[in-house]
């Protein structure tokens, strides 16, 4: 069972990040310059936004394997999609609809997974189910590379979405028959929206982790034009970023399930610092490749919050779950759209790095702000 969940969240990881890898490719041949190409990634981003809760909501009566065996079908047809677009209009049509199952599949996902364990291993548990995603970031991000370099980047878009369907044959397979969780409706899951600490927890990684997006969609081109290293070379450090990335989550959620709030703060206050460090490090080959494992690390902190508001979203665990992957792409469109201004506005690719800090200091503000809440709130 979690072997087919993580290769969804490897095929959800891989046309995620290789997007942002590729994007001088696609740019080039759609006849756009890099900045207007971000907005691909951010149609993308909008999708998972727009599709996370409208499916949460309209599918709470349905059984989690079939919902998930549904939504990947949708994401093989949609990369499908992708890699025939003859424009760049229908390029923005066909991500938005790539993204629209993705937090939808990664909310249930983990939901199960949490299911299966003890109440202080969930954070574990949801560490493991985005093994997938991170996995991708050091095996298929790189290859997707490769094979966008070497047969075209429309061709990476078909590896996704025969992955998709791999993982919707296995969750066939394999994951075992349930039945609707009782009294689940969309009434019932709309009450998360209710609930002050869900809405602080969705901001806190709205904003705090739209600093790792800033950065790593224009990795690709600061390796090559500032730190001046081969393509080749390039796909060597997005690996880095995804090892740091696996890593963090093998680690982190260790000891978020111990104190799972200032797991948090730390996590955003160590992403500030290292993305204030990137400007400094771009220009040099292993310090910007040790600053990208770190910022990789920080990439943790989307499981210390899916674990978060499964304490504070009660019995409307399915809207909370996915909305948190809603939060992370609106950080998806917000880094890549406040990153391309700095670098349209002539500050240069390393640039990217003071924004995400910036960004990540405004996720530790709401972070400081929902902890202070929460603790008003328990001692009345």
């Amino acid at each position: 069972m979690h072997f087919a969940l993580s290769v969804g969240g490897f095929a959800i990881g891989t046309t995620e990040f290789a997007t942002m890898s590729l994007l001088r490719y696609f740019a080039r041949d759609l006849r756009i310059d890099e900045p207007t190409a971000g907005h691909v990634i951010s149609s993308y981003a909008l999708g998972v936004v727009v599709g996370a809760p409208v499916i949460a909501v309209l599918s709470a009566r349905v059984k989690r394997r079939t919902l998930l065996i549904g939504l990947m079908m949708v994401f093989a047809a949609a990369n499908l999609l992708s890699a025939s677009s003859p424009t760049y209009p229908w390029m923005l049509a066909f991500r938005f609809l790539s993204g629209l199952p993705h937090g939808a599949y990664f909310g249930i996902a983990m939901l199960v997974a949490a299911s299966l364990v003890p109440t202080d291993r969930r954070a574990e548990a949801v560490g493991r189910v985005l093994l997938g995603l991170t996995v991708a970031t050091i095996v298929g991000v790189p290859f997707a590379n490769w094979i966008g370099r070497a047969y075209g980047w429309r061709m990476a878009f078909v590896i996704v979405g025969a992955l998709a369907l791999l993982c919707a044959l296995l969750t066939a397979l394999f994951a075992p028959h349930d039945e609707v969780v009782a009294g689940a409706s969309p009434l019932r899951e709309l009450g998360a929206l209710k609930r002050e600490q869900v809405w602080l927890t969705l901001i806190t990684g709205a904003i705090g982790f739209g600093g790792v997006f800033a950065v790593y969609t224009y990795l690709g081109s600061t390796l090559v034009d500032v730190t001046q290293i081969s393509p080749a070379m390039a796909g060597l450090v997005f690996s880095v970023f995804g090892v740091g990335m696996t890593v963090g989550n093998l680690v982190i959620p260790r000891f978020a399930d111990r104190a799972l709030m200032p797991t948090a703060g730390m996590l955003l206050t160590g992403s500030a610092i290292v993305l204030a460090a990137y400007p400094f490090a771009a220009p040099y080959f292993w310090a910007v490749t040790l600053d990208i494992f770190l910022i990789g690390v920080g990439g943790a902190l989307a499981t210390v919050l899916q674990t978060r508001l499964m304490d504070v979203a009660g019995d409307a665990q399915s809207l909370a779950a996915a909305l948190n992957h809603s939060a992370f792409n609106v950080a998806n469109a917000l880094g890549p759209w406040l990153g391309g201004m700095a670098i349209a506005a002539g500050f240069g690719f390393p640039s990217t790095g003071f924004v995400g800090c910036a960004l990540a200091i405004g996720g530790l503000l709401v972070w400081a702000i929902s902890l202070s809440r929460a603790t008003s709130q328990r001692s009345r």
